[in-house]
Order: structure tokens, then sequence, then C-alpha cells
């Protein structure tokens, strides 16, 4: 075993998509380490062109993570410097970075973050939503009845919510999101800094049906959803607001839906509010 100092571990933020969003230090770094991990190298190449950085890369990925972050150590271990990078944005941010992390530091080896671009924090700070606390979630399970689940357990999060969603099944994630929370003030965020940027405000049907609309859903999304009201913003009881609607002659199913909106409820809640006076005969 080499008697040398082992090297450090640099934690280097990247671009989300605008190659300019790049600290000095980022480049700097990229370009006096021994070695660069990133998730694609072809797309870390397209990086490094840009920023004239000719340093050597290998892959590190949710399917080679395990030998792969091995050799990684051990290269640290020798004495080399290696920055860790993502796709884009901040690794260790719903990626397997934060694994080499971990096992960097239980080997005695130095880490330090190189801070720059998250598109959590890109979204929430031109959402309009409250900032000074959140919740980040990233990614719900993919399948439905996991991720209804994972919501219900949110519902009550009175924190601004921050979530990942892929563009196979944004459009069906924020339906649940709409049944499970309620029809939440929202903010979409799609592509961030990229050609094709593209940031919405608006209640969460709203942006649901928008999507929906579209002939095709293309991109990444960051999702930013209001956390729970802490007072019901009316103080009509449930049921009765619920009488109240379906006497007007709106249907039970846009009963439930529009009491949750009025009362800052999850559909599901006021469902089973409804179902208890029922029981009750009230």
């Amino acid at each position: 075993m080499s008697d040398a100092s082992p090297g450090t571990l640099h934690v280097v933020a990247t671009p989300l998509g605008n190659l300019e969003d790049i600290t000095l230090r980022a480049v700097r770094v990229l370009r006096e380490v021994s070695l660069i991990a990133c998730e694609d190298t072809r797309r870390t190449a397209t990086l490094l062109r840009a920023h004239a950085i000719s340093t050597s890369v290998t892959s590190y990925f949710e399917h080679n993570e395990g030998w792969k972050g091995e050799k990684i150590l051990d290269a640290l271990r020798a004495g080399r410097d290696v920055a860790l990078v993502s796709d884009a944005g901040t690794p260790g941010i719903s990626d397997p970075g934060y694994r080499l992390v971990r096992d960097a530091r239980a080997a005695g080896i130095p880490v330090v973050p190189v801070p720059g671009p998250s598109a959590a924090v890109a979204a929430l700070s031109v959402s309009g939503l409250p900032t000074d606390r959140f919740l980040f979630v990233g990614f719900l399970p993919a399948k439905a009845a996991a991720r209804r689940k994972a919501l219900e357990e949110l519902a009550g999060v009175r924190e601004t919510i921050v979530f990942y969603e892929s563009p196979v099944r944004v459009v069906v994630a924020m339906a649940d999101m709409v049944e499970v929370l309620g029809d939440r003030d929202a903010f979409l965020c799609r592509e961030a800094t990229k050609l094709h940027e593209e940031y919405i405000r608006a209640p969460l049907s709203e942006l649901r049906n928008g999507l929906a609309a579209r002939s095709s859903v293309k991109g990444e999304f960051v999702i930013v959803v209001s956390g729970a009201s802490e007072i019901p913003r009316s103080s009509e009881p449930v049921e009765v607001l619920f009488a109240r609607l379906t006497a007007e002659g709106k249907t039970r199913r846009a009963a439930v839906k529009e009491a949750a909106r009025i009362l800052g409820l999850p559909a599901r809640e006021v469902y089973r509010r409804v179902l208890a006076a029922t029981d009750r005969g009230e």
C-alpha cells in the first residue's frame, strides 16, 4: 500500500444547461485534478470542451458505482485528486454520488465541495413560494400505489415541497398530487437555464391540465408545491361545506374537490370526513 497522503475528492457542481453557469473555481479544479468521475462521459465532454479542459474522465453512475467506486477510491488513496461531477447541477442530489462521498469519508479521504448550480434551489428561488423552510423530496416512486402512499405521508408537511419528475410520469404524478395533497399553489420549472426553459406559477390542477393538453411532454422537471395550510381557509365544517356544494348542483366528486380547494385539505381527507359524517347520520 502506498505511503503517500491521500488525494482530495472535490464534489464539483456543474451547469444545469447553460454552459456559462460554472464558477471560476470549478473550472480551475477540473483542470488541476488527475481524474474526473462523471455520470455520462459524453455529456461531461461537452462541458470540458467548452472550457478547454483536457483532464481524463471515467464513468461513475448507478449501475457501475459498486466496482467503479472502489477504483476511484484506489486513485484517491494513491494520492491523486479526483473531481466528482453529475450530468447537471450538484453531485449527490438524486444520484449515486453520495455513496462515493460516504465511502471516501469512511476511508479518511478529504472531501470538499465546489458549490454551484442546483436545480432544486434554482426552481425554488424563482417560484415565489416560501423559501425560509422547504423539504426536498426528489423523485417520487414510479409505481402509482407507492407514489400515492409517499404523497399521503407528505400531506401534512407545512414546508414548501420540492419534487423532481421525469417527462414520462410528470402528468400522472401531478394528478396524484392534486388528488392527495389538494389543489395547492405550485410552480413548474422545466429545462432550467436551457434553450427552451419554462417557468409557470399556477394551481397544481392547472399545471397538470396544461401539460396533459400538449402533444408531447419533454424535458427535466422541478415541481415546487406550497405546504399544507396551518389554518383552514374556511371555518365552515367539511360536511356542511360539502352539503352546500352538492345542494348547489355539484356532483359528489366535484364537491369534494371544491371543498378541498377551499379548505386547503387533501381531497382524500375531505372524502374521509364526508363518509364519516354520513356513517354518523349527519
